[in-house]
């Protein structure tokens, strides 16, 4: 119980502070350059000396292309503007063109694009100076108050499959949004507050603290709540005694409160297994369940009658919102008290909220919560503004949440029809991993075995669920995960071995600054900033390149989007930007190594070669570390 460590903290890249410095959530304090980075600007300076600089913030439309490395497409707006053609404007343009040393080819096509070919020397500097970079090319962005909300189980009751994706999507998008440079602080809503507490509590003194029965809360919830629900159902004295110890607990009756701690605390520790096993980075200071906000409602229901946003409606005390009606037209209400004066989960998100926004000084609040939310958060959020608790300048996300599936496409369930359980579930990605494992390295240690095994059967379930669009269901299907190729945590784990089996073979250090190469898989264990979640030890012991393969050049350019990748993951809260990167670096990569020599090549070559696959390394380890997904130092 109690409120994040951070509470009433104002991070210094708080909403005042970078709207002061007229920024945005965009803006960037340090970064690589990238090819986008300095063609636009010549590009854009061609536009002014060839038209005037009243052109000269036209956009440069700068795009990918099948014909060049990038085409920049500004003629066919411009020439409507300018009432030519559009060749004829593309002409101008690319004849006031400096890109002397950035690109070795310029070229026309079509009715007026641009097509811009980089030099091979220009990459092979990207690449070099990503190398010395110790951030591998991810901006560093001004800093903003981010509040994630995500996992959010129940106390007393096991967390299932349900809650794989929240948890995971939202650990992934704390570490990205860290590392770009943002306060991060993780708000771990669980359900410990209501009605069903008289009864948990109630059923816990009955069977005796220490008692078997007793320490289900911890090891089998799911039974424990089922025990004391059948007690509620069957017997009405005993649910007399529970509604009383509601009132108890809601009163803060100090015995009350002592037992419901003491449950609380074995919900914790059950809590605390599912984290550490899956590898995520919550802890017991991240909590801030319902409980916590529990002196706010009727605060809050006051604040909304007093001001008239809030009326009363058979009983119960409602906001009406106009733009949310219902099939007949009328207005669809969000009640925040209930007829009988208790409160909903309304109420506690109103006050959630505004204490993110006030006391925690949120620039972007995030809620990583299940799709079928999202009405309930627009009224909850729209409600907010009106009240003038959720200012303007604040960007609240619902990052919706797709369901886990079985073969049947429906929602993953056991045989018996119930939600299968989340350790269930992350055990058997184990045991099947171990399998694989055995079989494939008998000669490893048994600890060693073990310890891979956890790491490919967690990171494959990881993988899996964060490679697909976070707002779309998926199968869940083990042996499809665990497998060695396709696009799988697995595949991914083993090419960044056997990146590592390359320098093992070479005798050479690959000089990398591992984001979770040693076994750890976090951010914070490669020099992570706690405040700022930079990452000052991941960069690769500089080599020069020189490039003239094909499959080199191909791998040097996707390495250099690295930064721009994950940059786009913590503006766009899409995880599956980055894992899509990382299959295409992998497959690159290994196109190179079957067309470019490394061990067998000399001198400069060889020296080269061994460059981009440490470079290819670093950002393997440090992608999949954003993600949660440990890399074995071998398989």
């Amino acid at each position: 119980m109690g409120f994040s460590p951070l509470a009433g903290v104002r991070g210094a890249g708080g909403r005042t502070a970078y709207r002061e410095l007229g920024l945005s959530r965009v803006d960037i304090l340090s970064r690589m350059p990238s090819p986008h980075d300095v063609l636009a600007p010549a590009v854009s300076a061609a536009i002014a000396a060839a038209f005037g600089e009243d052109y000269r913030g036209a956009d440069p439309v700068l795009r990918p292309s099948q014909f060049a490395d990038l085409q920049a497409n500004a003629a066919l707006p411009l020439a409507k503007r300018l009432g030519m053609p559009p060749r004829q404007v593309a002409e101008r343009v690319v004849a006031e063109l400096d890109v002397a040393g950035v690109c070795d080819a310029v070229e026309i096509s079509g009715p007026g694009f641009v097509n811009l070919t980089l030099s091979n020397a220009w990459i092979a500097g990207a690449v070099e100076g990503m190398a010395r970079d110790g951030r591998l090319g991810v901006p560093l962005q001004v800093q903003q108050v981010i509040p994630i909300d995500y996992s959010a189980p129940n106390v007393a009751k096991e967390m299932h499959v349900g809650h794989l994706r929240t948890t995971v999507v939202g650990d992934a998008l704390a570490r990205t949004l860290e590392h770009l440079g943002h306060l991060v602080i993780r708000q771990n809503h669980i359900g410990d507050w209501g009605t069903p507490f008289g009864m948990l509590v109630e059923h816990f003194l009955e069977v005796g603290e220490g008692s078997q029965e007793a320490r289900l809360a911890e090891t089998d919830p799911n039974a424990f709540y089922a025990a004391a629900r059948e007690k509620f159902d069957q017997s009405p004295e005993f649910a007399e005694r529970a509604r009383a110890r509601v009132v108890a607990l809601q009163a803060g009756d100090p015995e009350t409160l002592h037992w419901w701690e003491t449950l609380l605390a074995a919900s914790k520790r059950y809590f605390n297994r599912i984290y550490t096993t899956l590898g995520v980075t919550l802890t017991d200071a991240d909590l801030a369940g319902e409980s916590t906000y529990n002196a706010e409602l009727a605060g809050i229901c006051a604040e909304l009658e007093a001001r008239g946003l809030a009326v009363v409606s058979d009983g119960a005390l409602c906001v009406f919102l106009d733009e949310f009606t219902g099939r007949e037209g009328k207005p669809v209400p969000l009640i925040i008290r209930k007829s009988d004066g208790g409160y909903g989960y309304a109420t506690t998100d109103l006050a959630t909220i505004r204490y993110r926004v006030s006391q925690l000084g949120a620039d972007r609040v995030l809620y990583v919560v299940g799709a079928p939310q999202a009405l309930h958060f627009q009224m909850v959020w729209a409600t907010a503004r009106l009240a003038g608790w959720l200012p303007d300048d604040v960007e609240v996300v619902h990052v919706q949440i797709g369901n886990v599936l079985g073969s049947d496409k429906k929602i993953l369930r056991t045989r018996e029809g119930v939600a299968l359980k989340l350790m269930a579930l992350l055990e058997e990605g184990i045991t099947k991993a171990r399998d694989y494992v055995d079989t494939a390295r008998p000669d490893l240690p048994e600890q060693v075995r073990a310890e891979i095994a956890r790491q490919v059967g967690i990171g494959a379930i990881k993988y899996a669920d964060l490679s697909v669009a976070h707002d779309s269901a998926y199968v869940f299907d083990l042996d499809r995960m665990l497998a060695l190729t396709g696009d799988t945590g697995p595949y991914m784990q083993y090419a960044a071995a056997r990146v590592r089996s390359i320098f093992r073979s070479a005798g050479v250090d690959p000089g990398v600054g591992s984001a979770g190469g040693t076994g750890g898989g976090t951010v914070a264990d490669s020099g992570a900033d706690s405040a700022g979640g930079t990452v000052a030890d991941s960069g690769v012991v500089p080599r020069s390149v020189v490039i003239t393969e094909p499959a080199e050049r191909a791998l040097a350019l996707h390495l250099i989007a690295f930064g721009s990748v994950v940059a786009q993951v913590g503006d766009a809260l899409e995880p599956h930007r980055l894992c899509g990167y990382l299959y295409e670096l992998a497959a690159l990569f290994s196109s190179f190594y079957e067309s470019c020599p490394v061990l067998k090549a000399e001198g400069p070559v060889r020296e080269s070669r061994l460059a981009l696959a440490a470079l290819t390394l670093g950002v393997l380890e440090q992608g999949l570390a954003l993600l949660g997904v440990e890399t074995p130092q071998e398989m």
